[in-house]
């Protein structure tokens, strides 16, 4: 092979390897599909009544895998309709944000769990603080 060709040989190789660099570095960078958002759901309201009755379904389950004892975990197994019916006023969550906390919250450790059942001072995890009030 003759010093030409393989100084073209070499030079394409570069090239190749900055090439394939290249894709690779857009390929990764780009969103991860659900990352964004969307998952190919249009935006619609949160109802409150579904949201609220499996949230109470979940707080129940969730309390008798962590064998808690609040009033607010008996409160969600025996009196679910003792929860919320609607979101405070000018609070509009969608369907994907209640999806993203009941995901959560199936998910926690108990340790998290009992502090979101606490009746003292229960915790929100932040995937369910849909509308955080506002500092006075």
């Amino acid at each position: 092979m003759t010093f030409a060709c393989r100084a073209l040989l070499a030079r394409f190789r570069r090239e190749r390897a900055k090439i394939g660099l290249f894709v690779l570095v857009f390929l990764c960078a780009a969103p991860t599909p659900g990352d964004v958002g969307g998952c190919g759901q249009k935006p619609a309201e949160l109802d409150p009544g579904t949201f609220f009755a499996s949230k109470a379904n979940i707080d129940c389950e969730r309390c008798q895998e962590c064998s808690l004892g609040s009033v607010s975990c008996k409160n969600a197994c025996d009196h679910p309709e003792s929860y919320p019916s609607a979101f405070p006023e000018e609070c509009v969550p969608f369907v994907h944000d209640g999806e993203v906390c009941l995901r959560a919250l199936l998910h926690a450790s108990c340790k998290d769990y009992e502090s979101y059942m606490s009746d003292v001072s229960p915790s929100v995890p932040t995937e369910c603080n849909f509308c955080p009030e506002s500092a006075p």
